[in-house]
């Protein structure tokens, strides 16, 4: 059976890697586990030319073959504009995939993850769709049509699943919708890294993990760290991630009086990312962007760490047994008193770091991997996928 994976997800040429081919984030973690219920797995996904771009993890997996696509031309609405020359260009390249595919997985939001969706609609294929982003919070008109066409579509022959969780379903308009969980950690990193943690003497370090945006949170936990440095000195904070805000938040430590503090790392690959975590004590992750299952957040768990968290999304219910604590808002004064009470209680750290190793072994990435073949399995029968280990 051949699994074709229609995504705008970039990658780029990487000697070292099995397929060719590397790029950054869970997605290449969540590749590798679903080639292991298919013969052959074909990635359609953008590649850029050059290669060593910073935290590389290769594409590889279990007969996995990277299609190379072009990257669309241009952002916002002229790359909306161009699209339809982009799709015209990648026709015959996208057709013939699709029809030579038993299932075709399209991962969204994303232009190059719809295109393969209605294209394979059109092949009459079995179709999975992941809803990636903030399915309970759509904010744009483009949100709420992949969640009308979910709604509309699931059961008839596709498989429909909403990153997220609530105690609710995803939908009340259509019970095929789904939940599905998020994940980049594996059963045997959880096993090796689940060590909970007991706060030792010495330096006390934070630590946030994200794309360097204005919304995610890492200006909030700078304000918080220059509070605390009056009544707690040995506090620091590692910053890990790229985006369009890191150099004001480089700018801002400096102006804070805190830069000596603070360690910007850059974007890191996933054991990079692991290092980091395993030497902090707090896992700081104040968002007010729109989220959907935080992979990152397991990261942390699985390293023992307690999460201090904001009410977005499925971050209330994965935290409510313990592992953290949320915040009323994304505050500075709020999270600074917060880190304060969790590092001078050594009692309840040592209990939600007990509790974090607990609630990240029910979120594997094999798990992750055998709740989608679950959904196929009920959808399309047992011989859609193989056996797993």
């Amino acid at each position: 059976m051949r699994l074709a994976v229609i995504s705008h997800k970039v990658a780029w040429p990487a000697s070292s890697s099995p397929s060719g081919y590397a790029t950054d984030g869970g997605f290449p973690m969540q590749m590798r586990a679903l080639s292991e219920l298919f013969d052959e797995t074909h990635l359609c996904i953008p590649v850029l030319p050059g290669a060593n771009r910073g935290g590389d993890v290769p594409l590889g997996g279990r007969g996995l073959t990277v299609v190379p696509l072009r990257e669309p031309w241009g952002g916002g609405l002229g790359r909306k504009v161009l699209l339809l020359l982009w799709l015209l260009l990648h026709l015959p390249l996208l057709l013939r995939e699709i029809a030579a595919a038993d299932v075709v997985h399209t991962p969204i939001p994303g232009d190059v993850g719809t295109l393969g969706w209605l294209l394979a609609v059109m092949l009459r294929k079995r179709v999975f769709v992941r809803h990636c982003g903030n399915w309970l919070n759509p904010q744009t008109p483009a949100e709420r049509l992949w969640r009308w066409l979910m709604e509309t579509s699931a059961g008839i022959g596709s498989v429909m699943l909403a990153t997220g969780g609530t105690d609710a379903p995803p939908s009340a308009k259509n019970a095929h919708v789904r939940w599905i969980f998020s994940s980049s950690v594996t059963a045997a990193e959880i096993a090796a890294l689940g060590r909970p943690k007991e706060l030792q003497s010495g330096e006390r370090r934070l630590a946030i993990v994200c794309r360097q945006d204005l919304e995610k949170g890492t200006g909030v936990v700078l304000e918080a760290l220059a509070k605390l440095k009056t009544t707690c000195p040995i506090v620091s904070l590692d910053v890990v991630g790229e985006g369009p805000a890191l150099e004001t938040f480089r700018a801002r430590a400096e102006a804070l009086g805190i830069a000596e503090s603070v360690r910007f790392h850059g974007r890191l690959n996933h054991e990079g990312v692991l290092e980091v975590l395993q030497r902090a004590d707090l896992f700081c992750y104040p968002t007010r962007a729109s989220e959907g299952f935080p992979k990152v957040v397991l990261e942390a768990l699985a390293c023992g760490l307690p999460v201090i968290a904001t009410p977005v999304s499925v971050l209330p219910s994965l935290l409510r047994s313990g592992g953290g604590t949320i915040l009323k808002a994304a505050e500075p004064a709020e999270l600074s008193a917060v880190i304060l009470r969790i590092l001078n209680d050594p009692e309840a750290y040592a209990m939600m770091s007990r509790q974090a190793v607990a609630i990240a072994r029910g979120f594997s990435l094999e798990a992750w991997r055998d709740r989608i073949a679950d959904e196929m399995t009920e959808s399309w029968g047992a011989d859609v996928v193989r056996a797993r280990a």
